[in-house]
């Protein structure tokens, strides 16, 4: 397996939806990512600067998840790991979504890994 730092959890909001009435107030995700450092996690020296700093990908994906409205999950999950991997020396990310808008569940989500 190879390293891996894991943010479970993220609270996060947005304007997301399909009908225009469920994009009219921001609402509720929560954000799980697990972060694959393309050097291991090995030899860092306990200086941050040679890690990703996960602080600011929480405030990151945070600010994305507030930009413009969008009708699909999938849509945010996508730009996420877009943002990631060209933020970051990263092999793989996993991003997974959460949206608690249903009343007869507990959570729909989306899950998706990008590789380089």
């Amino acid at each position: 397996m190879k390293d891996q730092i894991l943010i479970k959890g993220l609270e996060i909001s947005g304007w997301i939806g399909v009908p225009d009435e469920e994009r009219a107030n921001a609402q509720r995700m929560t954000v799980n990512l697990v972060l694959e450092p393309m050097s291991g996690l090995s030899g860092l020296g306990d200086a941050i600067e040679n890690t990703i700093d996960y602080f600011l990908v929480c405030q990151e994906v945070q600010a994305l998840s507030l930009r413009g409205g969008r009708c699909l999950i999938e849509t945010l999950a996508e730009e996420i790991a877009e943002w990631l991997m060209s933020r970051y020396a990263l092999s793989a990310v996993d991003v997974e979504v959460r949206k608690y808008i249903l009343p007869q569940t507990e959570f729909v989500a989306v899950k998706i890994r990008r590789e380089r």
